[in-house]
């Protein structure tokens, strides 16, 4: 039964999820790192919020860790390279409050441009300072937005609703899409330029640290209001004091800053700056939301092998995840009877093509492909699984292809992997008996059928007479039980495969009798 630790306060509602489900769940709230290490290996997922810190020296104590879920958008305290290193998959989940970040991201803008919390403040004090006042509207004012994804897309709208004009920058914003969401797109230099207000709404990676710098700043229009909600860190906090005592910057709106806790800062001295402690997405709907949706997933995947809303590696949804694994088992399979295969003397790997016809083409093939990269280094690699096996594949240079073929296959559906190294290219394929059950088809260019055995022996050698009665006769002789036994040639007294289901390992004792063996070219030992 898959174990899960709650280490952030969830909804009791998304803890009961978990156990409905019949994942055994702890809730141990406030750990300090140390005493979080101590336990972290008795568990299969964590679930977070945004106080726990998933380092790289807790991801090296959890040993047994599948999967961290984020209930929330931001994974800033996930080491999510270390994750993907240890084969853990990172979840997050981007859509649960996505309007409730929206929401607040307008009322800072309108807080911002009626000076509500100064104005709340005096009135408060007993002053009736109505001419201290003065703000602006909102209507017919331009709005540039840096980031167009979930969020951002909702304060556009929102923003189009307050008959404001509307500019995008966002690298993955297409012309269509902002046509259809009725606003323009531009470039960062054009936004500056045009926008009487700026909000933020994109992750904080090193492409966009500090996107709001002093030079950016220096190219806005002398008055700009900036609004950032979206991560502490994409402005450069220095020089947005700088623009906005200069009068460079009329206003400035945080949620978020670059220290969190912002227990102090010198932008709190500032009048034209409104301040709230990270409330993005502190609505009661909001945090119901991402509970209750990052245990569904968390659970679809340690369940299933659902994987939905994840940073490093491909989604599988729920419905389609009982139709991939077992192509995705086959693919692992396959992957790892090729990297058995590929000894240390056939050279380094250097080019993988996975092919993919008949049925298994009209999948989502990216984890496909992940599951049989991962079968491949396996043998090479403790610890390599689909998570972390195209980094892998990455970091030594390895070129993966794929291919589908829309042609019609001699078998309902086949995936064929080619593994190519300085010495030796080497093919295998295989198909789905009975639409789950994995069975090797073609050993380089041989037909051999054949289920994948536990423990296995693939042999090599020329099609004489003689052959078959030496080989089980050695293997008798060693105590050794054959389980089925499968023969391939490609022509009479060419090259010829035999591969043979056994009981159990086959020592290198027995490995180097059979290879002495007259017409045996090569024997390895295979373990699934």
């Amino acid at each position: 039964m898959p174990k899960v630790l709650i280490a952030d306060k969830l909804s009791p509602a998304a803890i009961e999820i978990f156990r409905a489900r019949g994942i055994e769940t702890d809730v141990k709230t406030g750990l300090t790192p140390a005493e979080l290490r101590a336990i972290i290996a008795d568990y299969d997922g964590l679930a977070i919020r945004s106080a726990t810190k998933v380092t790289k020296e807790l991801l090296e104590a959890a040993t047994n860790l599948k999967v961290v879920g984020r209930a929330g958008i931001g994974v800033d305290n996930v080491d999510v390279k270390a994750a993907t290193a240890r084969g853990v998959v990172v979840m997050n989940t981007p859509f649960g409050n996505a309007i409730t970040t929206a929401e607040h991201a307008i009322a800072m803008m309108f807080a911002l441009a009626r000076q509500l919390p100064e104005a709340s403040a005096s009135t408060k004090a007993g002053k009736w300072e109505k001419n201290r006042f003065m703000g602006v509207e909102l209507t017919a004012k331009t709005l540039g937005l840096i980031g167009c994804g979930n969020i951002g897309s909702i304060v556009a709208d929102r923003a189009l609703g307050l008959k404001m004009k509307v500019l995008a920058y966002d690298p993955f914003l297409t012309e269509k899409r902002a046509l259809d969401l009725g606003i323009e797109k531009a470039d960062l230099p054009e936004l500056f330029a045009r926008a009487d207000f700026i909000t933020l709404h994109t992750p904080l990676v090193d492409g966009t640290r500090n996107i709001i710098n002093r030079e950016a700043i220096a190219a806005m229009k002398t008055g700009v209001r900036i609004v950032n909600c979206a991560r502490g860190g994409l402005i450069d906090e220095a020089a947005l004091l700088e623009g906005l005592t200069s009068g460079k910057v009329a206003g400035a709106a945080l949620d978020v800053f670059e220290v969190e806790p912002a227990t102090s800062n010198p932008l709190f001295a500032l009048d034209n700056v409104v301040c709230t402690p990270h409330l993005g997405a502190a609505t009661a709907e909001a945090q119901e939301n991402v509970a209750l949706q990052v245990a569904e997933q968390m659970s679809d995947y340690l369940l299933t092998g659902a994987v939905a809303n994840a940073l490093n590696v491909p989604a599988i949804s729920a419905e389609d995840a009982p139709r991939v694994r077992p192509y995705m088992d086959l693919c692992r399979l396959l992957g790892e009877f090729a990297g058995q295969l590929t000894q240390a003397r056939d050279g380094v790997v250097t080019h993988v093509t996975i092919e993919y016809e008949g049925a298994v083409a009209q999948l989502n093939h990216k984890p496909l492909t992940a599951a049989a990269l991962a079968g491949l280094m396996a043998p090479m690699i403790v610890g390599a699984n689909m998570v972390n096996a195209p980094v892998l594949a990455r970091e030594r240079g390895i070129e993966v292809t794929e291919t589908v073929h829309d042609r019609q296959s001699e078998y309902q559906t086949l995936v064929r992997i080619t593994v190519s190294t300085g010495a030796v290219t080497r093919d295998v394929a295989g198909t789905l008996f009975a639409g789950s059950r994995p069975r090797l088809v073609e050993i380089k260019g041989i037909t051999v059928e054949a289920d994948f055995g536990k423990h296995m022996l693939y042999v090599t050698n020329q099609d004489k007479p003689g052959f078959i009665g030496r080989f089980g006769a050695t293997l008798a002789g060693a105590g050794i039980n054959i389980a089925t036994f499968h023969l391939g040639r490609s022509s009479a007294g060419g090259d010829a495969i035999c591969l043979v289901s056994v009981d159990e390992p086959v020592s290198e004792d027995v490995l180097a009798m059979v290879r002495t063996l007259p017409l045996v070219m090569q024997a390895t030992s295979l373990s699934f």
